[in-house]
């Protein structure tokens, strides 16, 4: 394992740890624990391990765990499906790769520019690669230079980003931070990724934040509460597609649902009334 995948490796034991409570494990309390979550000897006990062996492995030094001793640490950390897929990946020596920044096919650039709906295509990275004139209405996408084209960025360093989710903007940050983590641990020495996540730690406190906390959630489907073009606070549905001829590329395409407010009133925006 490289360098960069043991302290990742480290940092996602060591946040699992200081989340699981003894009572959670049926371990007792104690009067004094001076940090929060179980003690590091308590997991190497669940999970049947030497102590000595997984302070090394959570301190990021040169161990490199079996297959059997990532499922009991999984166990011993009640680790659900997803974070447990995610330690696995942390744990088995990674491709070396550089990042290249994605082009789309033309046939994909035809298909976004021919929907109805906002719809955009991602990279490996979230780097936005193409959108069509109704996500740039909805999201306010401009400019070769807007926020250097990522979905992380715009979220985090673009104010029209908070208008646009408004009182939704802060869940829906953690829910995007705690989906990138599982591909950017992948990615975790690629000077292209560290140079984002630099750039993002620096411009947003709150990001640094979530981002500390290593939380790991999947990438699914759903809706989202946003700010129509018109005003209105309006729900939308949302979905991804992988393109098949390069599965790093990513559509996504937002379905309106419903308008949630009576809209605009003589130039300005009705207060959200419930999120969708």
């Amino acid at each position: 394992m490289t360098d960069a995948s043991r302290t990742e490796l480290g940092d996602f034991l060591r946040s699992r740890r200081e989340k699981l409570t003894p009572q959670a494990v049926s371990l007792p309390g104690g009067r004094r624990r001076r940090t929060p979550g179980l003690r590091r000897e308590e997991v190497a006990e669940l999970a049947g391990i030497g102590v000595d062996w997984y302070i090394r492995l959570e301190q990021g030094r040169s161990v490199t765990p079996s297959a059997t001793t990532v499922n009991a640490l999984a166990h011993a950390l009640q680790l659900n499906e997803t974070e447990h897929v995610h330690l696995r990946v942390l744990a088995r020596e990674p491709v070396q790769q550089t990042f290249v920044r994605e082009q789309p096919t033309a046939a994909i650039v035809r298909l976004i520019n021919g929907l109805n709906q906002p719809a955009y295509v991602t990279g490996r990275r979230w780097d936005l690669l193409i959108w069509n004139t109704a996500a740039q209405a909805l999201f306010g996408f401009e400019g070769e230079d807007d926020a250097q084209h990522n979905v992380l960025a715009y979220m985090f360093l673009d104010p029209r980003a908070r208008e646009l989710f408004g009182a939704d903007w802060a869940a829906e940050g953690r829910r995007m931070v705690a989906q990138f983590r599982s591909t950017f641990d992948v990615w975790a020495r690629d000077r292209a990724f560290l140079g984002l996540i630099g750039r993002l730690r620096e411009g947003s406190p709150e990001f640094a934040a979530w981002w500390d906390d290593h939380d790991i959630r999947p990438v699914v489907s759903g809706r989202k509460s946003l700010r129509h073009p018109s005003g209105e606070r309006c729900c939308y549905e949302y979905a991804t597609f992988q393109a098949n001829d390069d599965p790093a590329l990513k559509l996504v395409i937002y379905t309106l649902v419903d308008h949630e407010s009576a809209g605009a009133h003589h130039g300005t925006v009705v207060a959200e009334t419930k999120s969708c």
